[in-house]
């Protein structure tokens, strides 16, 4: 009888063990790491992975009015913003508005400025964009991944890649934008504030917010309506009333679940090459700095010291300078941000560029509001600075200009 019972769990162990092999065969093999932006960096101790993984978590977090979703808000999570830790798509798109009066720009905070939050819970109105903005940009959301490495690098590095006054001629002139910090901030040693007061923003389309713990506080608040401890005022729909009006007490999350959320964006790791050895890449990459793209999208940096060993003293390539840049007329939106002109825009990063269809339903939405809807378009319409470049990119032979598209993917 023992033997029959034996035999048996061995034949049902033996069947369990070929199904799921069976099953293995018919799932599809896991992406390798260089084809998907999500994933830590490499080097994280046991519990800085613990720490990743609360924050991934909490990233993906999906809020409702009993959470403290609202009352108004653009989405409601983080994760809704950038799939996969990617770009967002048009449908995610944020509104920017304010106004210009005599040559001065008022971010219109009094009438819920800067930032529209375009929906609300059950019982109330969400907002509109109120008839005193002559300034309206859209911002589509950036991929998240690397933002780590970019937090890292001093302030010094950004201040001597300025150029402001385009002292070397070389008709590129760069600089950093300046922004009040908010009463959060904490400065750290390689922090160089200005004469008023204000820090180097790296940030956002128009760079700014000064870190990831700035970026985060005002995602949760003007995104998706959350407070925290940084930050215990509702977002107000002035059309409707002056008061804070919502269901939950604040805050609605602790500074805990802020600070988990700055970490994993801390250590997100940065998108992974492709196709680095084929010929047409390596021809591409070469053009890429013939034609003077890579005077603002420089290849590579290197951080500072940093709390966290693997973002220490790290050399990385994420093709951009932080810095501002006059972009031209046709991308001037009338719209700013701490003290940038309308039509300077941040250095987008490049690298992960082409991966973004992953998280955009296949298509490309690129430049600040996803206008262009390929590499090729987004180069076209750069001007200002850049026109230069977009000139010397026009006149590549079709086969050069395949290559420099080649290159540009393989980020």
């Amino acid at each position: 009888m023992r033997l029959k019972i034996k035999t048996s769990l061995l034949c049902l162990t033996v069947i369990g063990l070929l199904s799921f092999l069976a099953c293995e065969d018919l799932l599809p093999p896991a992406p390798a790491d260089n084809e998907v932006l999500d994933g830590q960096m490499e080097g994280l101790s046991a519990t800085q992975t613990r720490l990743f993984l609360e924050g991934d978590e909490a990233f993906s977090e999906v809020f409702t009015p009993e959470t403290g979703l609202g009352a108004y808000f653009v989405t409601s999570s983080c994760i809704s913003c950038h799939s996969g830790d990617g770009k967002g798509h048009p449908s995610t798109t944020l509104t920017r508005f304010g106004k210009w009066e005599n040559g001065q720009f008022d971010p219109l905070t009094h009438l819920g400025g800067g930032q529209l939050q375009n929906r609300a819970i059950a019982g109330f109105q969400a907002e509109t964009i109120p008839v005193e903005a002559n300034g309206i940009a859209k911002f589509t959301p950036p991929a998240v991944t690397g933002l780590g490495l970019l937090a890292a690098v001093p302030d010094a590095t950004l201040l001597a890649l300025s150029d402001p006054d385009d002292a070397d001629g070389d008709g590129i002139s760069g600089r950093v934008n300046y922004i009040n910090p908010p009463d959060f901030f904490s400065q750290l040693k390689w922090h160089l504030p200005d004469d008023e007061g204000r820090y180097i923003g790296r940030f956002g389309k128009k760079a700014a917010a000064i870190d990831l713990l700035h970026q985060t506080v005002n995602a949760y608040k003007q995104d998706m309506g959350i407070t925290s401890d940084f930050d215990m005022e509702d977002p107000i729909n002035y059309a409707v009333s002056a008061q804070q009006t919502d269901l939950v007490a604040d805050h609605e999350i602790p500074a805990a679940t802020v600070q988990s959320v700055v970490f994993y964006l801390r250590t997100l790791k940065a998108p992974i090459r492709r196709n680095e050895q084929e010929m047409m890449v390596q021809l591409g990459e070469q053009l890429f700095k013939d034609i003077e793209c890579s005077k603002c999208h420089l290849p590579t940096m290197t951080t500072g010291i940093s709390d966290i060993e693997v973002l220490s003293e790290i050399q990385f390539h994420p093709y951009t300078d932080l810095l501002l840049h006059d972009m031209g007329a046709e991308l001037n939106d009338n719209y700013t941000e701490g003290i940038a002109e309308a039509a300077e825009w941040r250095t987008p990063p490049l690298w992960g560029l082409g991966l973004s269809p992953d998280a955009q339903g296949g298509n490309y939405f690129l430049m600040h509001d996803g206008r262009a809807t390929s590499i090729e378009e987004a180069i076209l319409m750069h001007g200002g600075e850049a026109a230069k470049s977009r000139t010397n990119y026009s006149e590549l032979s079709q086969t050069e200009k395949e290559a420099v598209l080649a290159f540009l993917e393989s980020l």
